[in-house]
């Protein structure tokens, strides 16, 4: 049987305090706790560290060398538990964080330099992809989900929300006309998503109620892909304002069936998992982006 911690404090507490009664005062425990948690030393390590009368203790020379070293093992102890404070107070390692493309690139991206000068010691690992990953197989701190969250075992805070439009460039719309109405998009190139499908109904009020349904003339995986394409003016699309604002106030995208578009907002989310206390480098993380994004 292994000897504890408790047992190597009791041990040292005696050696330092001069008697048991001192020991028991200088740890807040009863006398007899102490005397058992030497006894049980004693008897795991099958020899006598103190020669112990109704007047004082006293070391035996097996005593003096297992003293040394359990002082080494506390101030071991000591020096973890002083460099975990100080990682909370200095946060520190490395941060694994992955989010769809969009994401990544319109909204954590551009926060990137502030953090890294708020917080130096964390090194960032960034990975994209277009589908929800499984965070332990990835080893993944940090996702960053946008849209209604499934149940699951997984702690989430929301970080913002950001609305949806439907938006073409001044390029397409010059060629192929505005629609004016939502049925008119039966005659436009719509650009929509392979999955998921729900992507594909569109927040515009109309004969179907408030989510219009689209078929797509071409799809793609990424909502990156997507804005790129509107970009180069191939055609119409369904995207959230945190990737396209700088867009449409460039004047690169403008809003179209603005008066038939009911106003959704995606929620953001940042999920983790969460056995014990929050890691520091992650809670700082979370903290970092609900404060700019929200």
């Amino acid at each position: 049987m292994k000897t504890t911690l408790e047992e190597l404090q009791a041990f040292v507490a005696v050696v330092d305090g001069g008697s048991i009664t001192a020991a028991a005062d200088a740890l807040g425990q009863t006398v007899s706790g102490i005397s058992r948690a030497l006894g049980r030393l004693e008897k795991k390590l099958d020899t006598t560290l103190l020669r112990r009368t109704t007047r004082r203790t006293e070391l035996t020379e097996e005593g003096q060398a297992f003293l040394l070293r359990t002082r080494a093992i506390l101030a071991s102890i000591d020096d973890a538990e002083e460099h975990m404070a100080a990682r909370r107070q200095q946060p520190a390692g490395r941060l694994r964080v992955n989010a769809a493309t969009p994401f990544m690139l319109h909204a954590v991206v551009p926060l990137v330099p502030a953090f890294r000068q708020a917080y130096p010691q964390i090194t960032l690992q960034l990975d994209t992809d277009e589908l929800n990953i499984d965070l332990l197989e990835r080893r993944t701190d940090v996702a960053i989900r946008i849209g209604q969250l499934q149940d699951s075992t997984l702690h989430a805070r929301p970080l913002c929300t950001s609305r949806l439009r439907v938006l073409a460039s001044p390029k397409y719309l010059a060629r192929a006309g505005k629609p004016r109405g939502v049925a008119d998009l039966a005659r436009h190139t719509l650009l929509g998503f392979n999955q998921p499908e729900s992507l594909n109904h569109w927040p515009l009020r109309g004969a179907h109620g408030d989510a219009w349904p689209i078929v797509p003339s071409l799809t793609a995986s990424s909502g990156e892909t997507l804005r790129q394409l509107a970009l180069q003016g191939v055609g119409i699309v369904c995207l959230s304002d945190f990737m396209t604002a700088g867009d449409r106030a460039r004047g690169h995208l403008v809003q179209v069936l603005a008066k038939d578009t009911v106003e959704v907002r995606q929620p953001v989310s940042a999920v983790y998992y969460r056995n014990t206390q929050l890691a520091a480098r992650i809670a700082c993380f979370l903290d970092f982006l609900q404060e700019r994004l929200g």
